[in-house]
């Protein structure tokens, strides 16, 4: 069958006819054999124009993805997926472990904090870990619409505070400071709700357990470490203190570093068996 160009060629080298009948038909045959032209043209462009598109959409695609692949550091990507797998907060050498030799950890973990800074979970360090927890600002959509509240007694927030800023501490020092003796139920509160802990035995008379705080303290309270607690100027500017304070008066530099003291020993395999409230067998001196 003769193409749309073969069949304009050939009527357009017929011979000249003299009947108008003739004339009409070859006026027809021309027409016919125009558009067949121009469409099989416009399927060759419209094709021709496609494939070039569609060969540089890919190669853009592909060089578009080819910097993306190698910007990020590997190392990012292994602590993300160590952090997001884990059922709390890591310590840097559980992080460092199956990293490449060489990762300047600190620095990649700097990173990966500024990477998810302004993300719907951040990278946050409490204490000595680190873990992903919800922004801030975006707590209030996992807030449950019923809260149950504990009050902490007078007794308890004194007793926390006090531990929280001279620990490690026994029972009888937070009885001293406070002036007035200490009911075993103020402790029980404290160590049920998690916020403080046993931490060793007092090189004393009796050998008193110690108490310190916990990472639910820090994290309770949005503290990356305990030195972040309020000092004497902090406490006065809020109206916690009076103006007119005793001469002397101090408040210490808290430090919650799990180290055990040189007048410390460390807890025995039974002195957790108790339960939340360990009973001090011993008189306290």
């Amino acid at each position: 069958m003769p193409s749309a160009a073969k069949k304009l060629s050939i009527v357009h080298n017929s011979e000249p006819v003299q009947d108008a009948a003739s004339q009409d038909a070859l006026q027809e045959g021309l027409e016919s054999a125009l558009e067949e032209v121009m469409q099989e043209t416009l399927q060759e462009t419209l094709q021709e124009t496609l494939q070039e598109t569609l060969q540089e959409a890919l190669q853009e695609a592909e060089q578009d993805a080819a910097p993306q692949a190698g910007s990020r550091p590997e190392e990012l990507r292994l602590l993300e997926a160590l952090l997001f797998a884990a059922d709390g907060p890591l310590d840097e050498a559980t992080l460092k472990r199956p990293l490449p030799d060489g990762v300047d950890l600190k620095a990649a973990l700097a990173m990966l904090q500024a990477e998810y800074a302004t993300r719907g979970v951040n990278l946050v360090r409490i204490g000595k870990k680190w873990t992903f927890r919800t922004a801030g600002d975006l707590s209030w959509l996992l807030t449950k619409q019923t809260v149950e509240t504990r009050k902490l007694s007078r007794a308890a927030i004194e007793t926390l505070a006090i531990v929280a800023y001279h620990q490690p501490v026994t029972r009888a020092e937070i009885e001293e400071i406070r002036g007035v003796q200490t009911a075993t139920g103020t402790l029980d509160v404290l160590l049920k709700t998690g916020w403080i802990r046993p931490r060793g035995r007092r090189k004393a008379p009796g050998r008193p357990l110690t108490y310190g705080t916990t990472e639910n303290f820090l994290s309770h309270f949005g503290l990356e470490e305990v030195g972040d607690l309020p000092g004497l100027d902090e406490l006065k500017g809020a109206g916690l203190l009076e103006g007119n304070m005793p001469a002397g008066f101090g408040v210490p530099m808290p430090s919650d570093d799990s180290t055990l003291r040189d007048d410390e020993d460390p807890l025995e395999p039974g002195d957790l068996d108790f339960g939340l409230a360990p009973p001090e067998t011993m008189p306290e001196k």
